[in-house]
Formats: structure tokens, sequence, C-alpha cells
């Protein structure tokens, strides 16, 4: 007896959950405005609103002439009907409510009337109302959830089967399967068209969040290969820093015991440094082992080999006229030593700059300018229009991210941008110490 009440309380239970769900699906007011077209604007409102003008029409004279309705009241009923498809432009469960409301209010209101060899009317559904529910089915699938729209079609059906198969009239011409037959048409097509409009929906949104982590990514690895190369500068100059203090006691006569313990300290933490920057870099260059290659400039550098200065522009710019890209250079100022992190960037720079020349401007001519100024080092690579088109590449512009982020780096700046037509310019300005008072005059060269 248990097992049974408890089964007894499970069916209940779940009759319970379902008319809440129900409850919460259609008996709402809630605002589903019908968004506009991208293409017709709100040409589909104005649709809505001219086709309700037609049930309002048709439907009130249908009821009174042939249903035999009081003219008012046939107005009145039309009037819902009409009224419910301009409300499901905002309100579609409201709507479709109003709609049943309305054909039950006119098939009942024609039934009473009916007689027998009398008018054969289209009953319970009108011609009019029919097509008035129609819209409501549509715009109610084309917002709200599968779900929902198949409890408003299966509900309509069932005051439909209601009306006609249990209440019944005399002398009528049946309506109701092919009722039910379109409306089912109907409310497949708008959760088509709604489930198609939320899946372009999403893949614009995956595309727009696929397009920032790609350039987050490059942004990432750039970082990555910037902390790399400065790795390898940073412990140059604390190999330096190491050796001069283990060197400078001996340049010293009889060095006092404190500048010995000094020195001595220095060198300890120059070590201890050092081998900590080691470990990082091994770290990331176990990570990316094939990035520290620099295939760019041809010159098959080794991952653990210096990294590259001003002093090898010349050679990059051969590699760049090798791989069939006029270039051109010209030196302006006084040509001196520069910050190994600034020497490094500029090249870069350069480097990048050339490469994006050869891949998206295929037949142009490149011109690369250096010029040494008194507080910064302006570096400019504009290129002309190409003479052919360029292949096709998914990481257009992602380079101008890595050469903005070295620039940045040593408080400079970088602008790209086109130039001259269809040609590009890449400029940067990177801070740098004055010279010594004891520079030449400024000499310019040109190759």
């Amino acid at each position: 007896m248990s097992r049974l009440n408890g089964v007894v309380d499970t069916g209940v239970e779940h009759i319970r959950r379902w008319l809440g769900v129900l409850r919460d699906d259609l008996v709402t007011a809630r605002v589903d405005p019908l968004p506009p077209s991208t293409w017709l604007r709100w040409l589909p409102h104005g649709v809505v609103w001219l086709a309700a003008l037609g049930v309002l029409l048709g439907d009130a004279a249908q009821l009174n002439d042939n249903g035999g309705l009081d003219p008012g009241f046939a107005f009145l009923v039309a009037l819902g009907q009409a009224g419910a498809m301009v409300c499901a432009l905002w309100r579609p469960v409201l709507a479709w409510w109003m709609s049943l409301a309305a054909m039950l209010v006119a098939a009942f209101a024609v039934r009473a009337v009916m007689v027998v060899d009398g008018d054969r009317f289209t009953w319970p559904w009108t011609a009019a109302g029919l097509i008035a529910h129609l819209f409501v089915l549509l715009l109610l699938a084309l917002r709200v959830r599968t779900r929902v729209s198949a409890e408003a079609l299966a509900l309509t059906a069932l005051a439909t089967y209601g009306v006609q198969g249990l209440a019944g009239a005399v002398d009528y011409q049946a309506t109701g399967q092919l009722a039910v037959i379109l409306f089912t048409i109907a409310v497949v097509l708008g959760t088509a068209l709604r489930g198609r409009r939320e899946a372009r929906a999403e893949l614009g949104r995956q595309t727009t969040l696929t397009a920032e982590e790609r350039a987050r990514r490059t942004l990432l690895e750039e970082r990555n290969r910037i902390a790399r190369e400065l790795h390898d500068v940073v412990a140059h100059h604390m190999s330096v820093i190491s050796i001069q203090a283990q060197v400078a006691p001996h340049l010293v006569r009889d060095p006092p015991d404190e500048l010995k313990e000094n020195l001595a300290g220095i060198r300890q933490n120059a070590v201890e440094a050092l081998t900590e920057l080691r470990r990082v870099l091994d770290v990331l260059r176990s990570e990316h082992p094939a990035a520290d290659a620099d295939p760019a400039d041809g010159s098959g550098r080794a991952p653990h080999a210096p990294q590259p200065t001003l002093g090898r522009l010349e050679a990059l710019v051969e590699n760049t006229r090798a791989a069939g890209l006029t270039v051109t250079t010209e030196v302006t100022g006084v040509r001196r030593p520069l910050p190994p992190g600034v020497e490094l960037s500029a090249y870069r720079i350069v480097q990048e700059a050339l490469s994006n020349v050869l891949r998206h401007a295929p037949g142009s001519t490149a011109h690369v300018t250096l010029a040494y100024g008194p507080g910064a080092l302006r570096v400019e690579v504009v290129n002309t229009a190409p003479t052919r088109e360029p292949p096709p590449s998914t990481g257009a512009g992602h380079g101008l991210l890595g050469m903005r982020e070295r620039a940045v780096m040593l408080g400079g700046a970088l602008t790209a941008g086109p130039w001259s037509g269809r040609g590009y310019r890449v400029e940067a300005r990177l801070p740098v110490p004055p010279p010594p008072a004891t520079d030449p005059l400024p000499q310019d060269g040109t190759a």
C-alpha cells in the first residue's frame, strides 16, 4: 500500500511540476519585441499592421453577414483578433491568449445562432480568425523558446478539439483540422527562423571572441619573445658586473678589506641573479624552442647567440633584397652605440616592417630611415603601392602589436597607417640618452 501511495505521490508531483512550468511559460505578459530586420528595417511591423486591418474588416463582415452576430459585437470580436496580431509584435504570449479567447467567444456566439439547413459557416475558426492566429503563433515562435511555442500550439489544438469535437454545432464547414495543420507549420517555421537567427548571432559572438583571443594570444607571444630577448641583454650586463667586481680588487694596490667585502658581495649577488635569469630563460625557451631562431634575417642564429643590433641592419636588408624586395636605407644624425634594448627593438621593428611589406605589398619598394637625434631614435619604414594582389593572410595586422609593444616598453611610440596613396608607413620613436659632448659633427649616410 505504501508503494502505491509513493507512486501516486510521485505522479502528483510530476503533474504539479508540469503545471508550474506551464504557468511560468504562458501566464505572463512579458515584453518580447520583434527585432527590426537588418535590411527591411520596420517593414515587417508595417506588414503586420496592414494584415491586422484586413483581419478587422474581414472578420467583422463575416461574423455579421454569415455568422448572424450583431454588428457591434462582431466588430468587438474582430477587434480582439486584429489587436492580438499587433500585440504579438511586443507581447506574443499575451497576444496568443487574446487570439485564443477571441476565437472561443466567436465560436460559441456563432454556435448559439446556428440553425439546421442554414448557412454553412466556417467554424470554429473563421477565415480571418485563422489568419490572425497564424500571425500570432508565427510571431510567438520567433521570440520565445521552443518549449513555449509547443505548449501554445498544443493548447490551441486542444481548444480546437474541445470546441469542434466535443461541443460541436449544426450545419457548419469544419476548419479545425486545417487550422491545426497550418498552426503547426507556422510554429515549425518560426522556430526554425528563430534558431537560425540565434545561430548567426552566436556565430558572430564566437567570431568576435576568436578574433580577440587570437589578438591577445599574439600579443602575449610577442611579449614572451621580448622577455626572452631582454633576458639575454640583462644576463649579459649581469655577467659584466660579476667580472668587473671580481677584477676590481686587483686594480687597486692594497685595497681595504671593506672594499673587498663590498665587491665580493656585488659579485655574489650578480652571480645569483645571473643564475636565476638563466633558469627563467631556459623555461621560456623550452616553452617555445623554435621561436628563438631568427629565420627572417637569414642568419641561422643559434638559440643562445647574442641578440641582433643595428650593426646587422645591412645584413637584414641584403637578405630582404634577395627575397625580391627593393630596399633602400638612409641614416641621418650622429650614428652612435645605443642601449642594447633600444638597438634590439629598433632592429626588430625594421625586421617586422620589412616582413609585412614582403607579405602584404608584393612588387613594391621600401625605404628604411634611421634618424639619430639628441634624445630619440626615429625608425621609419615606408613602402610604395603593391603592383600585384597579395596572397590571403589570416595574421594581417598582428605584427603591429609586437612593434607597438617594443616601442611602448621603452617609453616611445609607434604609428602606422596609409602613406602616399596605397603605400604604407611605419614610424617609431625610441627615447635614447643624449650623445656625449665629444661626439663628432653629424654625418649623413645613404645606401
